[in-house]
């Protein structure tokens, strides 16, 4: 490894930077950022996948639609791996061979990019301008013709530009200021003479970004000229609604990027936490925008994802766009056969803002879903890690995971798209398997505690694949509550108050006798929940007695801090769960909103922090951080 300051023809590595001032925060700062790229990756990836299958949608604007979910996809994959490994590992060093590699991406895509959004101008210009020989202008043939002359365009330059850099003598600091390798930070680490580099590179966004921004301003011109001479005003506003899109498009990508020019060249005395954040900006706004303007604002891709999400939630009768709401029933006595369907709410009182609370809970299912989904591919690929405390652990993740995906399809499909409405058999379907997760993440949680309590060579293989069969069986004393709910009879209103069923919730709109129902389901609670709690309780009794007896303050210290970890999660699931049963029986004149926002606490505060708190845990948490570490570094492939 090169010292910073040492004289080279290339550097061996680079440094990259978080962002500056904020190094302790990095593992919070992370959520945000995961968030924000799980929302492009998945939006892009639904945009693409509907055009794909959609044959309605295989026409020239969503073909360009298609070619922009694309690029945004590459433009995400080019810096997640060195942005997440910085905020996640501080793994700061790239070889100066994947600097340039990354480099080229991810100024090709950008290129691309642009060169997208000028070949959408054009297209609505025809559309438009032109109507009658759209079909005969923009063919199949033409439209290949010009996706191939966008990556060429995309990429020949490029090649040039970066192979000026591999001439360049770099003799001051290595440390780059963004998460990624962009081509003017690199460029200002050569104490050699780059006004080549800089001439060309100048060049190069002129003759893209430049030209690019010029044609599809000269294109709305004659858009505008073209529009206003329609005599009909709704034509008008049609005629400009077909471009809103579009415009916002060409927007978040160019005000972002002229953003980073400018602060590049004339803030430069500017903090460098400015820096990193515009950067940030400049790549991950588009990607993450883009989608949610399209679904939103473009009828035909918003149908199409919306009978998506309504054949995975099985939670149709046909594929009409519209969610028809089954007539109510006006008899008290309606029962489970003419129970077609129930409406669930989103968030009582706010449903205009529901797509906007759609981007906080995107982020918290892609935070729960991606972190526990690399605690357990770290876990079963890791031989180092197989020891009962991390297969206990395994057990919480898959808990969390089936927790997360039990409600995700309705809760996003709420807020998304507005779809409230679920059959009932769905509905239990969707009971079960929420409370078989919370009885398995309780009963993990107790095996936990046992585990922190006794010695591990007590654990043996066999005692361990006897306790998970144990948790798995005990999960199935949910299964009467479903059953007695199929022998109630309903009101007119099936109208539930969360996102999701809610055994309760459920059992409230029925107008026949509920006391069984109660019984079993108050019953198989303590059963669970309560007898796990309090034998929790009970093991950390034992364990502080234990831990007091030790007569080194030291060893005490590290023997509690063992058990951190485990006390923060018991805290995130119980704490929840028993606000949720309080507001249930002690708050029914509370305000709908704080029922809902309880429930979806209840369920997604576990899933989310669970990851969250074992990854930086002090003791055994470094076992998991250097695994972490080591796939991503396999993944990237920098190896030196």
């Amino acid at each position: 490894m090169l010292y910073f300051n040492q004289s080279t023809a290339y550097p061996t590595v680079f440094f990259l930077t978080g962002i500056p001032g904020l190094e302790t925060s990095q593992a919070w700062l992370s959520i945000p950022f995961c968030c924000l790229y799980a929302i492009a990756i998945s939006g892009n990836g639904m945009i693409l996948f509907v055009i794909i299958t959609e044959s309605s949608l295989h026409e020239p604007m969503y073909y360009f639609l298609s070619m922009l979910s694309f690029t945004d996809l590459g433009l995400c994959f080019s810096t997640l791996v060195t942005v997440l490994g910085i905020f996640w590992f501080n793994v700061r060093e790239i070889s100066f061979d994947a600097c340039i590699g990354q480099m080229f991406f991810i100024h090709g895509f950008s290129f691309m990019e642009s060169s997208v959004l000028l070949v959408m101008a054009f297209d609505r210009f025809i559309a438009i301008c032109n109507p009658l020989r759209y079909a005969m202008i923009l063919t199949t043939s033409r439209i290949i013709a010009v996706g191939f002359v966008i990556v060429i365009r995309g990429t020949t330059a490029l090649v040039p530009l970066l192979l000026l850099l591999k001439r360049l003598s770099f003799c001051r600091s290595h440390v780059l200021h963004h998460s990624y390798c962009f081509y003017t930070d690199v460029m200002k680490l050569s104490c050699s003479d780059t006004k080549v580099n800089s001439a060309f590179g100048l060049t190069l966004v002129i003759s893209y970004a430049g030209l690019d921004s010029v044609l599809i301003l000269l294109s709305y011109v004659l858009i505008i000229h073209s529009v206003l001479s329609i005599a009909s005003k709704e034509e008008r506003k049609k005629a400009f609604g077909t471009c809103v899109s579009h415009l916002s498009a060409v927007a978040i990508f160019y005000i972002p990027m002229i953003s980073v020019s400018l602060v590049h060249r004339f803030a430069r005395h500017a903090p460098p936490f400015v820096h990193a954040l515009i950067a940030n900006v400049y790549l991950l706004i588009p990607p993450v925008m883009n989608p949610i303007i399209y679904s939103v604002k473009t009828k035909q891709i918003r149908k199409a994802m919306i009978k998506f999400v309504k054949t995975a939630c099985l939670q149709c009768r046909d594929t009409e766009f519209d969610f028809v709401m089954e007539p109510e029933k006006s008899a008290a006595g309606a029962g489970v056969g003419s129970f077609l369907t129930e409406r669930k709410v989103g968030v009582p009182g706010l449903e205009a803002y529901h797509t906007w609370i759609s981007i906080p809970f995107c982020f918290i299912y892609a935070t729960a879903l991606s972190g526990n989904s690399l605690i357990l591919f770290a876990i079963i690929t890791q031989p180092s890690l197989h020891e009962p405390m991390y297969y206990f652990l395994s057990m919480l993740s898959t808990a969390d995971l089936g927790l997360s995906i039990s409600t995700l399809a309705t809760m996003l499909g709420i807020f998304w798209f507005n779809a409230r409405e679920i059959s009932f058999n769905a509905c239990l379907s969707q009971m079960f398997f929420i409370q078989l997760f919370t009885v398995m993440e309780s009963s993990v949680l107790l095996a936990m505690a046992f585990d922190c309590h006794i010695h591990a060579s007590v654990l043996t293989d066999l005692k361990l694949v006897a306790i998970e069969a144990a948790i798995v069986c005990r999960t199935l004393i949910q299964m009467p509550l479903a059953v007695l709910l199929k022998r109630l009879s309903y009101r007119s209103s099936h109208v539930l108050h969360h996102s999701y069923c809610f055994h309760p919730d459920v059992m409230k709109l029925s107008c026949t006798d509920t006391r069984v129902n109660s019984a079993v389901g108050l019953t198989a609670l303590i059963s669970t929940a309560g007898v796990d709690s309090v034998f929790i309780i009970l093991s950390y009794v034992l364990i502080v007695r234990t831990v007091l007896s030790i007569a080194s303050p030291e060893e005490r210290k590290k023997a509690f801090s063992t058990c951190i970890s485990h006390i923060g999660a018991v805290a995130v699931f119980y704490i929840p769960l028993l606000s949720l049963s309080f507001v249930h029986r002690f708050g029914k004149r509370a305000l709908p909103y704080v029922h809902t926002l309880v429930a979806n606490a209840c369920l997604l505060t576990p899933s989310v922090l669970n990851p969250i708190i074992y990854r930086p845990s002090r003791y055994h948490g470094k076992e998991l951080d250097g695994h972490f570490i080591c796939f991503l570094l396999f993944v990237t492939l920098w190896t030196r």
